[in-house]
């Protein structure tokens, strides 16, 4: 079984409650990792506009290729785990 991430835009509301842009099907709970992105006080997000380009080029077969081998053991999306 292989893993697979998709990123979705969201908001998150000042009491944590995250609602995502578009409905995504699941087969059970899944473990999410949101990312926040602060605004300055020019509401302006330049941080992650600027970090943009540079991660731009980590999207190549290449690089999929060469980082192959982490995807080797199990990837941590368990949801269960966090059940108490």
């Amino acid at each position: 079984m292989s893993a697979s991430l998709k990123s979705i835009p969201a908001i998150v509301s000042p009491n944590g409650t995250v609602t995502l842009s578009e409905p995504v099907k699941l087969i059970g709970p899944a473990v999410a990792m949101v990312t926040i992105l602060f605004e300055d006080e020019d509401g302006a997000i330049e941080p992650a506009l600027l970090s943009e380009d540079a991660f731009r080029d980590w999207n190549r077969p290449e690089e999929d290729k060469a980082w192959e081998y982490l995807q080797e053991s199990p990837p941590f999306n368990r949801a269960s785990e966090f059940d108490a």
